[in-house]
């Protein structure tokens, strides 16, 4: 058969099958010869209209996994997925139990739990379990990012992080969740969303009973346990699990505020921080209490606020046997021990530990009552 030959091939009880035109290589060769078209080679901007007529040209992730619900841009990827999760899983955990598809993957995941470290870091004394977070840690001294958003000028240490972050220019949401209005890139970001509104937090800390909904986020709190900090500041010597929060504690030093409030002046050294004040002018409360009607701009507030609910008082004194639904509160009352008078009035030599308290003070000396929020 001819090596270029991409027309309609003959199945065996006779029908014609659609062509399986690979566009990208179209594209770098900007032509294609077609058997039943003997002699022809036609530039690309012909044979598009032809295309349209002869052929069914495939949508983009259209095939899917019939074991769950990943789509595919193509048939390879497709195929490979499920070779992947077909693998028989015949190496179990003696310490959760858990089964794994490779005895190298075994011998990674028994680290867990043993804490063996025997990859080191070449340019300080940390170590890790695995090669490829030891790779990925001394990039942060060498400070040599990879890959380049070609969109933007984003500098990622690894190619799986330039992949995802390029669809947020390029990709369209196609995963909507039929809870609210959001929707996303990847199915993964929908399925994670969406425990938001279920609860549903599938994934359990082995060292502690805590649970949560993302799997990346487990992995980031386990660091907690073993005290790993993947990140480090030279000057300070402060570290850091992610090297976002890292970036965020450099601009303290630097005062770096590369977020603007799009509404106001203000400006922010962190995206979050930027998020939660353009709540103050949206309105927005994206956050709701499940056991009354209430929302919240933030989601630290409505945690706060759940707390009135169940009874639970989560910030206990150290110095008496008194605790608090907010941690605010107990910062409050923690200068009651150590006198602790943080708010000096401008005016005379007084000073107090709340700034409400300051605020009915100054009364006396402007004879103006201080703004009440309503």
């Amino acid at each position: 058969m001819d090596p270029h030959h991409t027309g309609k091939p003959i199945h065996p009880n006779g029908e014609e099958q659609n062509c399986n035109i690979n566009y990208d290589v179209v594209e770098r060769t900007i032509q294609i010869v077609h058997k039943d078209e003997v002699g022809s080679i036609k530039p690309l901007a012909k044979l598009r209209p032809h295309q349209k007529v002869k052929h069914i040209i495939p949508k983009t992730n259209s095939y899917q996994c019939n074991q769950c619900e990943n789509c595919f841009a193509n048939k390879a990827c497709l195929v490979q997925h499920k070779r992947t999760n077909s693998l028989k899983k015949s190496y179990q955990c003696d310490h959760c139990g858990k089964y794994l598809a490779h005895k190298s993957s075994l011998i990674e995941h028994t680290r867990i739990h043993t804490g063996e470290k025997p990859y080191k870091c070449s340019h300080c004394d940390k170590s890790f379990a695995q090669a490829g977070p030891r790779s990925h840690h001394q990039r942060t001294h060498t400070e040599n990012k990879l890959y380049h958003c070609r969109h933007c000028d984003k500098e990622f240490d690894n190619k799986s992080d330039v992949v995802k972050h390029h669809k947020t220019h390029i990709g369209e949401k196609l995963y909507k969740c039929s809870h609210c209005d959001k929707s996303f890139y990847r199915n993964h970001y929908l399925k994670v969303h969406e425990r938001i509104h279920t609860g549903d937090k599938p994934y359990q800390c082995v060292h502690c009973e805590k649970l949560f909904a993302d799997k990346g986020h487990l992995v980031l709190h386990q660091k907690t346990h073993t005290g790993e900090q993947s990140y480090q500041r030279d000057h300070c010597g402060k570290g850091f699990i992610q090297r976002c929060h890292l970036i965020e504690h450099n601009r303290t030093h630097t005062g770096e505020k590369p977020y603007q409030c799009s509404y106001c002046d203000r400006t922010f050294s962190q995206k979050g921080h930027l998020v939660q004040h353009h709540r103050t002018h949206t309105g927005e409360k994206p956050y709701k209490c499940s056991l009354c009607n209430k929302s919240f701009a933030t989601k630290s507030v409505l945690e706060n606020h759940q707390r009135i609910h169940t009874g639970e008082k989560a910030y206990q004194c150290s110095q008496c046997d008194k605790s608090f639904y907010m941690k605010y509160h107990l910062v409050q009352h923690q200068k009651t021990h150590t006198g602790e008078n943080s708010y000096q009035c401008s005016h005379c030599d007084k000073a107090f530990q709340r700034k409400d308290s300051l605020a009915r003070h100054m009364i006396l000396h402007t004879k103006e009552r201080p703004l009440v929020n309503e």
